[in-house]
């Protein structure tokens, strides 16, 4: 069986009994798998085997139920999907042609019923009325120009009518319907008055021409299509502000992109950019595509796609995402991904797909939409005759009826959950977290367990020097010159850390002859006229070299999960270099606020339980399972999902994939692979732990806004049917006017969509960052050197606010004026500056320098 997933507009559609009637008739058809039908977008989202089905059969099934519907591959392909050409006619246009229609009837309807209202009213209020309005002999005049005045406002509201009745006539009543007979049948019974007047003054019976003329009831039916415009407009304006998120996001692709053709530069159309091309990007342009940096350097503002604030610094090789802005600099990039490929398209997709889909909880909503018309019709009609059997008048009975009606809309039940759903997922996209479904928003806001993958999740994923111990006259830079220069020819994955940095530090290579290696030990060659070692403690004592205190100090830090790389010149042991898998800023602060929430934290890993032990110590997860096979981790999820937990999982890899897929939520790093993210309900662009916290307090909120929602939607039927039915009337003389009930109905619907607008203000609660403390071990935050046998600390400086190599320039130069400082290194990546001294400067001294360079330091250690 071959499913098709395919999206439709739908018209026609005005509560949440159409969409019910639409998802009950195409959900019986053969061949279909899954069937959701949008209220707020007017969209259809239907899975089905297309050896059964086709779209024909389903628009048809649309179509006998009373609607319409079109494919949207129909558009497509007039129209490129991508975001580019998303932005020539976006979902949202729909929203803005609906309220200025809406617009435009309410100012029709609102023009001729003010002097409907006046007129009807103006002889009980003493208000000034012409003569001719006056008085039981003009009762015909004044009948009869009421329903002139009426009759455009029911033209201009025709669509009420013609919708009611032709979903009334196919048994599927909808809001339309109970507005159309509500309205209807004041309007006929007015007619039937302005026969009785004129019969009345006919045969003389001036009580009968009194009696109708007070019962005309033309007011109430232009009151009630006017104020349900009212509502309708309101409801239109807020629709609109819904998708206010993703009509920003596809307003940022660009239109135009700078292409280099046989050394020309031509400006064309973002959509003719052929992957491989080479483009060219100015200070304050936009990024035209996806793609990689082939020449020059910039920084580049990603805020609007992942949400971080600061300028991310772009270099050769490096990736940039199309539609973000290129803040300084020149660069040229090659072109990788295009048209529907690009992250902003996808984003656009992923986001536009979420707010198609039905969270769990709007199926109690939608199975009542789906009887609730003609149950209201059923209670209207008993209670026009237990009224007429009590023996009240028809005019009474009447009044009643029409307000049951007009009070009962299901719209707001309709609206509950698509609102909050698509004001949630813009949000999150806005702030770097792609939701791609509604159920996994809602399953996330019961998550009791978050497993954590280490590589690339918790950590870098990527190894980094992280301390430099030198031996007695070995200065920093020459035992990373000696270091980098044997191991640029190494083979093992720890030798790039070591080579990353000394290019990092610009510092230059030494030749190195009669090289090999020495399996399960190290590197050895010749540099000058000494032989060179690099390599463990087995290496050094192969070859009678003795460590002393250094050869301690560097095999202590295994234990903090550290991998101790020796180097040893002519003999004699020049210095350790530790290498490791650095921690995330921010991932021992993520930990800590899950746990907070009340989550329980289990690290996954597939290193040894020593390294594990010194990962869980330092961000302090609850749990940590080491030395585990991947195939090993979508185990572990069922074990846990067996146990009663409802598990989360976060992870980047391809190996995590079956674990992603396996969890009630898996959660993608976003600079993770296309699998790990395929795979995944949820992904974080920023590739930050935080998001994780921030992604389940989001879904806290869509979840308990939506509750509100449906509350107030039941609660408000619960209370206004019985109040229109008349309960209240014998008791306490209370009786509901149909122009309150339609003023009352059509306000729940914007009540309702007004309180999802309100997660547009949703801002996730963190606590702020924790102080660096002595456990953090994998920072770059100590280099020690060896001097006369003793080992003395220098002082590294955690600074915000450098965000370009001015910024670092500008440290670089405070620092080196101070006294007493013999080298200084200024890292833009890790936000720290590294001191050498001759001798001790005190920490005040140092802050104030950088401080005074309009730099903040966060510590100094």
């Amino acid at each position: 069986m071959k499913l098709q997933k395919e999206q439709f507009d739908i018209t026609g559609m005005t509560c949440s009994a159409c969409s019910a009637r639409i998802e009950k008739s195409v959900g019986k058809l053969p061949g279909i798998k899954e069937v959701s039908v949008n209220l707020l977008k007017n969209s259809m989202v239907a899975s089905y085997d297309e050896s059964v089905l086709d779209t024909a059969g389903i628009v048809q099934a649309v179509e006998k139920a009373g609607y319409g519907a079109f494919p949207k591959t129909a558009a497509k392909v007039q129209n490129k999907s991508s975001a580019a050409g998303r932005t020539q006619n976006p979902e949202t246009s729909t929203a803005q042609a609906e309220y200025k229609q809406m617009k435009q009837r309410l100012l029709l309807s609102a023009i001729f019923t003010i002097p409907l209202f006046y007129i009807s009213m103006g002889h009980m209020m003493g208000w000034p009325l012409p003569g001719f309005l006056l008085g039981m002999e003009n009762a015909m005049s004044f009948a009869f120009t009421q329903f002139l005045l009426l009759i455009p406002v029911v033209f201009v509201n025709s669509k009420y009518y013609r919708m009611g009745f032709k979903t009334l006539f196919h048994g599927s009543p909808n809001m339309d319907s109970l507005i159309a007979i509500g309205s209807g049948a004041a309007i006929v019974y007015g007619i039937y008055a302005i026969y009785k007047i004129g019969i009345g003054f006919g045969y003389g019976d001036m009580v009968t021409v009194h009696s109708f003329m007070m019962d005309l009831y033309f007011e109430s039916a232009g009151m009630i299509l006017t104020l349900i415009t009212l509502g309708k407009t309101l409801e239109a304006r807020a629709k609109g502000k819904t998708s206010d998120a993703i009509t920003k996001l596809m307003n940022l692709a660009p239109k135009t992109a700078t292409v280099e053709r046989d050394g020309q530069e031509f400006t064309v159309p973002v959509e003719k950019v052929q992957a491989g091309e080479t483009l060219i990007v100015k200070a304050g342009e936009s990024v035209p595509v996806d793609g990689i940096v082939i020449e020059g350097f910039s920084s580049v503002d990603e805020s609007a796609l992942t949400g971080e604030s600061i300028p991310v610094e772009k270099h050769i090789g490096d990736k940039v995402i199309g539609a973000t802005i290129n803040k300084s600099g020149y660069f040229k990039m090659q072109a990788t991904k295009v048209g529907d490929d690009t992250t902003l398209s996808q984003i656009v997709r992923l986001v536009d797909e979420a707010t198609s889909s039905k969270a769990p909880i709007a199926k109690m909503a939608d199975k009542v939409s789906g009887v609730f018309v003609p149950v209201v019709i059923s209670i209207a009609l008993i209670a026009v005759v237990v009224w007429l059997l009590l023996g009240y008048g028809f005019e009474f009975a009447l009044s009643i009826g029409i307000s049951i009606l007009v009070i009962s809309c299901p719209c707001a039940l309709g609206l509950a959950t698509p609102t909050a759903i698509m004001v949630g997922t813009g949000k999150g996209a806005t702030n770097g977290i792609l939701i791609k479904s509604a159920e996994a928003l809602e399953t996330a806001h019961g998550i009791d367990t978050v497993v954590l993958d280490k590589t690339g999740t918790i950590t870098q994923g990527t190894p980094v020097v992280t301390n430099l111990l030198c031996g007695d006259g070995v200065g920093q830079k020459e035992l990373l010159q000696i270091a980098a220069s044997l191991e640029k020819l190494s083979e093992h994955p720890l030798a790039d850390a070591i080579v990353a940095e000394a290019e990092k530090e610009r510092i230059s290579f030494l030749q190195v002859s009669d090289f090999k290696q020495i399996p399960g030990q190290g590197i050895v060659g010749k540099i000058g006229n000494d032989i060179c070692y690099a390599g463990n403690r087995r290496l050094l004592q192969a070859n009678g070299i003795s460590g002393g205190a250094l050869l301690q100090l560097g095999e202590s830090m295994a234990v903090d999960g550290k991998t101790p790389l020796f180097f040893a010149r002519g003999g004699q042991l020049i210095g350790v270099i530790a290498v490791a898998d650095v921690v995330k800023p921010t991932s021992r602060q993520a930990v800590q606020e899950l746990s907070a929430m009340g989550i329980e934290v289990v690290m996954l890993t597939g290193d040894n339980a020593k390294t594990a032990e010194a990962i869980r110590r330092q961000v302090g997860v609850d749990r940590v399972v080491a030395e585990v096979f991947p195939q090993d981790k979508e185990k572990e999820i069922r074990r846990l999902q067996d146990s009663g937990k409802k598990v989360a999982m976060v992870g980047d890899g391809i190996n995590d994939a079956p674990a992603l897929a396996r969890a009630d939520v898996g959660i993608a790093i976003g600079a993770g692979t296309d699998v790990a993210i395929e795979s995944a309900d949820i992904v974080l662009m920023k590739s930050d732990l935080l998001d994780v916290s921030t992604a389940i307090q989001l879904s806290k909120a869509v979840i308990r806004n939506i509750k509100q929602n449906l509350f107030w939607a039941f609660i408000y039927n619960i209370i206004g049917i019985p109040v229109a039915a008349g309960l209240f009337f014998l008791p306490f003389d209370l009786k509901l006017n149909p122009m309150i009930g339609a003023f009352a109905m059509s306000f729940s619907s914007v009540f309702v969509v007004s309180n999802a607008l309100r997660l547009r203000w949703f801002k996730a609660k963190h606590t702020s960052h924790a102080e660096p403390n002595e456990d953090r071990v994998y920072e770059r935050t100590t280099i020690k050197s060896e001097s006369k046998g003793a080992i003395q600390m220098e002082k590294v400086l955690n600074i915000e606010g450098m965000v370009c190599m001015n910024c670092v320039k500008h440290v670089d130069k405070a620092l080196r004026e101070i006294h007493g400082i013999k080298d200084v290194a200024v890292h833009l990546e890790s936000k720290s500056a590294q001191v050498q001294m001759s001798q001790d400067v005190p920490d005040d001294v140092l802050k104030a320098a950088v401080e005074d360079a309009g730099y903040q330091v966060v510590s100094i250690q």
